[in-house]
């Protein structure tokens, strides 16, 4: 078998050809590029639009941050406006507003969690005697005092204080064993007295209890050994157990004392004929812890 080879010479030669074709194409390259024309930017006049960069933002709108997101960063919206205006209320809400109440104020600051307790007697009117409510109250009225009717009667059988949430049943649970062996018994209130609060913002009109006062303090040595147990106040040393028929804002206590007070007890004694005395039954209990309400029936 016959195989040709190429001499060394041709090979060189080949080779030459090559590498001139390169260089003529190299050079016809470079005159190609200085024919081209070069751009030049012109610049912006103000107010006119320059087409940015991409991901860059284009022009900034009223209101719009000058703020721009990082790559691989959402941007976040701004919350509308109608949604925000869900939420105010409950900011207002925090904040007290004796409007709202007739112009009474809290005793201690409203906190999410806390609730304001208090134990009680209860006392259910009848016709004759908010009619008497009235009638006390124009006369108070006429000494420059004017008296709103109490939301509810009752007799106070302890401070208002402020239980947490996950007290509240165990603090009933101990009212239900303290008062477990407490009686049912009468009680009668016959004599106007004045009040206020410890503040001393509120005033308060209203009868005096005069008959059951022994069984009411027994009472009261049964709930406080609650309170204790849970380290609150426990009721006044030497209470005046009474049924507020009407309030006030403001100390008002000189004015309605004196001759208003006899004035308002002198109504009282001759209402409907004949000396009025009001009867409690004290047949059950009961302790409210802010819209809770339990009853501890007695035995």
């Amino acid at each position: 078998m016959l195989v040709g080879y190429s001499s060394s010479s041709e090979e060189e030669e080949d080779s030459l050809a090559v590498k001139k074709r390169k260089s003529e194409t190299l050079l016809n390259d470079s005159a190609s590029d200085l024919k081209r024309p070069k751009f030049t930017p012109t610049p912006l006049e103000p107010g006119s639009f320059q087409q940015q960069e991409s991901g860059a933002r284009g022009p900034r709108r009223p209101g719009e941050s000058d703020e721009v997101p990082s790559p691989g960063r959402h941007a976040r919206l701004p919350v509308p406006g109608s949604v925000l205006d869900m939420f105010k209320g409950s900011e207002e809400e925090a904040l007290p507003d004796p409007s709202r109440h007739g112009g009474r104020m809290r005793s201690f600051g409203h906190e999410r969690g806390n609730w304001a307790t208090y134990v009680y007697l209860p006392y259910s009117p009848d016709e004759s005697f908010l009619e008497l409510v009235e009638v006390l109250a124009r006369a108070a009225q006429g000494h420059g005092v004017v008296l709103k009717r109490a939301d509810e009667f009752h007799i106070s059988l302890s401070q208002t204080v402020v239980l947490r949430h996950h007290w509240i049943d165990p603090f009933v649970l101990s009212l239900k064993k303290e008062l477990a062996n407490c009686q049912k018994f009468m009680c009668v209130a016959d004599r106007v007295n004045v009040y206020t609060n410890q503040e001393k913002s509120r005033t308060f009109l209203g009868v005096e209890v005069s008959a059951g006062h022994p069984q009411l303090l027994e009472v009261v040595r049964a709930i406080d050994r609650t309170l204790q147990e849970f380290r609150l106040s426990t009721f006044y040393q030497k209470p005046s157990f009474h049924v507020s028929l009407a309030w006030c804002v403001g100390d008002y206590t000189e004015t309605l004392r004196g001759m208003c007070c006899q004035e308002l007890q002198t109504i009282l004694d001759k209402y409907e004929d004949g000396a009025f005395q009001l009867t409690v039954p004290c047949e059950d209990i009961r302790c409210k812890s802010g819209n809770k309400v339990f009853s501890f029936p007695l035995r």
